[in-house]
């Protein structure tokens, strides 16, 4: 993977510019030891590494035995919330020593708005471009919202300096600001809080009074 590129993967969001890792809108509490454990597994995808070699790269210069290392790989499936009798991303090569598999999508790179438009969701803070934001449950949404009551695609909110229009996309599950279920385009102001199928978010943008508008609109 390209230096400082965004990961995602199941409900798992690798982010190395901040040295993070969060499943859904929350991070995931990993030590140094099991952040470069995870680090390693996805740079050298799908080739599988030996015992050694994660050794020599997660301690290095440190003598360690393997039991140390089975360890460490309990804790980090503990903590991408995998079974490590059917694991979805960390595989056991018997006799050698382990590999990432599972389907990893590299987040584009997204250029925010000149002015500050973000979704906050939980304690995650989803940042809005200039144009259109499509919201979804998996890539290619560029806003992703990884729960099964999103829709891949799901709802779109289009910004243009400091205004912010949301839609729906014909989600199954309905997008909501308030207590209404939005039927047509409607202009977002600071502090809206929005549903997305079952997931609550708050909508932070320029304070903006809009003279004569209805904020609902054909």
């Amino acid at each position: 993977m390209k230096s400082g590129t965004t990961l995602r993967f199941g409900d798992v969001t690798f982010d190395p510019a901040r040295r993070a890792v969060f499943r859904g809108p929350r991070q995931v509490h990993l030590s140094p030891r099991a952040y470069r454990l995870l680090e390693l597994l996805l740079e050298r995808r799908p080739r599988a590494l030996a015992k050694d070699e994660i050794l020599e790269a997660v301690w290095p210069s440190t003598f360690v035995t393997e039991g140390s290392l089975s360890a460490l790989v309990k804790d980090l499936r503990k903590a991408l919330g995998e079974d490590a009798r059917a694991p979805a991303y960390i595989r056991t090569v018997f006799g050698h020593g382990y590999a990432f598999e599972g389907v990893v999508h590299e987040v584009a790179e997204r250029v925010p708005s000149a002015l500050s438009h973000r979704l906050l969701w939980g304690g995650t803070e989803l940042t809005l471009a200039e144009g259109a934001n499509v919201l979804g449950r998996e890539p290619p949404a560029g806003v992703w919202i990884c729960h099964p009551s999103v829709s891949r695609e799901h709802a779109r909110i289009d910004v243009s300096g400091e205004r912010a229009e949301l839609e729906d996309l014909g989600s199954k599950n309905g997008t909501w600001r308030g207590g209404t279920r939005i039927a047509a385009r409607v202009v977002l102001t600071d502090g809206d809080e929005l549903r997305v199928g079952a997931v609550r978010l708050t909508y932070r943008g320029p304070v903006v009074r809009y003279s004569g508008d209805t904020r609902t609109y054909d």
